[in-house]
């Protein structure tokens, strides 16, 4: 007799750590009870994996979730992740939520799931991580032409704006020899592209007495696997040999995105940061002097407690001087439990958003001229397996999206094109010289 499986659909909110881990977790249903179904679909469970690195996150995560429960009011809705972790009772108190885990729970979801019916009141599992030295291993198979990759969690540095800490505990990370069977996996799956992931992943090795220049050159000698390429890391954890490998490579990318927050001295101590603009400009300049067609990303806060006009003219024309390709730009939030949520100095709204909608201008411009100076190159580009609108599209070394017209024989494939041209859409155009 054929057992009627259960359907089940993911959604995942926040940065690429997140989609390694809800691939890992959406692999712990056993496939003879479980089929898994895409998000916009009908399903009897629907799992939501959730970020809380803003408001902006907070509110887009309620909006799932009560989107999901308007969308099938029958269903199982559980909500896992940092959103979970901080603010469980906010999360349960959503009519419709049945189930609520938090950061280490939802790596033994099925654990929860001996009883698959509507609750009155949803069931809550999210304990405090202080001292938690638990790593759950994670990579994403079967979602995307990349795997991303788990390789560190937790943050030690406390940053006065950051929640993360509180919702992933401290900096620890697994050993290279069990990354590697994982990576290898991935390999067998045929994989072209690895994207190393994590809270901070310049800080792997911490809990080991390993490092990320060691991991690289062991991931670098798997066959099969033909990019790796480095989801972001700390201006002060950028070393000498971390560039000189990257460079000597042909496997690892020459594209970083390097958290700045503020070009301004003033407001990145009031950040509590590692670091200041100096370091930052040597690490750019080192990093284009190397590698000269490198891409470079920043994140940008605007709008930190302190920032005043002059500092913000600061933290433009410094960002503005630097070789970037493209920002990131978030406008400060008060997080609760962080010491800038009690900071004097408040920036109203309006200003937040009028510096914001600066600096989103200068990245357009930035990344425009970055697209420019690429143009007649030969590159490399991962193109991803998606069709639309007769194109298909993927990422060059330097993580510039490039279009060319449909061939499925390019779908997951690294293919050598010369880009010839930038379209209507910002993509760089292309023409195949080589599989």
């Amino acid at each position: 007799m054929d057992v009627i499986k259960k359907k089940v659909a993911f959604h995942t909110l926040g940065c690429k750590l997140n989609f390694a881990e809800t691939s890992t977790i959406s692999r712990s249903f056993p496939e003879n009870k479980f089929e898994r179904v895409p998000a916009g679909a009908k399903a009897d469970i629907y799992v939501i994996n959730t970020c809380s690195v803003t408001d902006a996150a907070d509110r887009k995560c309620r909006q799932a979730i009560r989107k999901f429960i308007h969308q099938s009011p029958e269903s199982f809705i559980i909500v896992v992740g940092c959103y979970s972790q901080l603010n469980p009772q906010e999360i349960s108190s959503i009519p419709g939520v049945d189930l609520v885990l938090g950061t280490n729970e939802k790596f033994n979801i099925s654990g929860y799931l001996n009883k698959i019916t509507k609750k009155q009141n949803a069931e809550v599992h999210a304990c405090g991580l202080d001292g938690d030295d638990s790593f759950y291993s994670s990579f994403s198979l079967g979602d995307r032409t990349r795997s991303f990759l788990k390789v560190q969690d937790g943050c030690d540095y406390g940053c006065s704006y950051c929640t993360v800490p509180l919702a992933r505990g401290r900096s620890r990370n697994q050993t290279i020899s069990s990354l590697v069977k994982e990576v290898e996996l991935v390999a067998a799956r045929g994989v072209k592209e690895v994207v190393i992931t994590g809270v901070n992943v310049g800080d792997f090795g911490k809990s080991t007495g390993e490092s990320l220049v060691q991991l690289l050159r062991q991931l670098t000698k798997i066959n099969g696997i033909e990019r790796y390429r480095i989801s972001s890391i700390e201006p002060n954890l950028i070393t000498d040999e971390l560039l000189e490998t990257t460079a000597g490579s042909d496997k690892i990318l020459p594209h970083f995105h390097i958290p700045l927050q503020s070009g301004s001295d003033k407001v990145l101590g009031l950040m509590k940061r590692r670091y200041r603009s100096d370091l930052f400009r040597y690490k750019v300049l080192s990093i284009k002097k190397m590698m000269p067609m490198a891409g470079i990303g920043a994140d940008v806060i605007v709008g930190f407690p302190g920032e005043t006009d002059e500092e913000f003219e600061s933290s433009f024309n410094f960002i503005n001087e630097m070789p970037l390709s493209y920002l990131h730009v978030f406008n400060f939030s008060e997080r609760p439990g962080t010491a800038a949520e009690e900071m004097p100095g408040k920036i109203p709204f309006s200003v937040r958003e009028h510096r914001s909608k600066r600096l989103i201008s200068l990245s357009k411009y930035k990344h425009l001229e970055f697209c420019k100076m690429n143009i007649g190159r030969v590159s490399k580009v991962l193109f991803e397996h998606t069709r639309s609108k007769g194109m298909i599209t993927g990422f060059s070394e330097n993580y510039l999206r490039v279009e060319h017209p449909w061939e499925k024989f390019l779908a997951g494939a690294v293919t050598e094109v010369k880009l010839t041209g930038i379209s209507g859409n910002g993509r760089l155009t292309s023409e195949v010289i080589g599989t």
